[in-house]
């Protein structure tokens, strides 16, 4: 999450501006949260860098990136990632190391050592119902640290962070909404094996 929105940790529901729940656009994308201590460590982190999203972004593993949807579509997303979430199992991620998508991407990230199978297998589950999508690149999960920042921040970033690691056991997923305020919260999330924790 955190990009330009694409066509086409356990808060509840929110609701759009007003209140309605049917009538617009939203922007939504769907994430694996990184648990407390870790998600807000690394949040600071990336603050610290001088990225400016930084706060309104919750650390996270994207499977959906922002993507508009119609607000009438949303019960028919949450309900196919309920049913996403009922196929699966916890599984451990351990975060090692720094990576960079320079110079495709201006992203510096922390590394998945652990998980990524787990991680590529919702993403592809996840693309495969409402709102539906294209990857625009192939999929490689990761934590971003540093985005759109200068050269020498993105180069302070993967040096600062190549040492850290971290693991921790992934209980489900989460669907995020992009507010008005330029802030990503969770509207919904999705536990393993028995569907969605409203």
């Amino acid at each position: 999450m955190g990009g330009r929105p694409r066509s086409g940790p356990p808060a509840g529901r929110t609701q759009g501006a007003g209140g309605h729940e049917t009538h617009g656009t939203r922007t939504i994308g769907v994430a694996i949260p990184i648990p407390h201590p870790y998600g807000r460590e690394l949040q600071r982190v990336r603050e610290s860098f001088g990225d400016r999203l930084a706060p309104g972004i919750p650390t996270h593993i994207t499977l959906l990136p922002p993507t508009q949807v119609d607000a009438a579509e949303l019960g028919a997303v949450e309900e196919h990632l309920a049913g996403v979430a009922r196929t699966e199992r916890p599984f451990r991620i351990r975060l090692r190391g720094t990576g960079t998508f320079r110079p495709v991407s201006p992203v510096v990230f922390v590394a998945l050592a652990e998980g990524k199978d787990g991680c590529a297998r919702l993403h592809t589950k996840v693309l495969a119902g409402p709102p539906g999508q294209r990857p625009q690149f192939p999929y490689h999960p990761h934590v971003t640290v540093a985005h759109h920042l200068s050269d020498e921040q993105m180069d302070r970033a993967a040096k600062e962070l190549a040492d850290y690691e971290a693991a921790f056991q992934v209980w489900g997923f989460s669907l995020y909404e992009h507010g008005a305020d330029g802030v990503w919260r969770p509207r919904r999330h999705f536990l393993f094996g028995s569907g969605a924790a409203d």
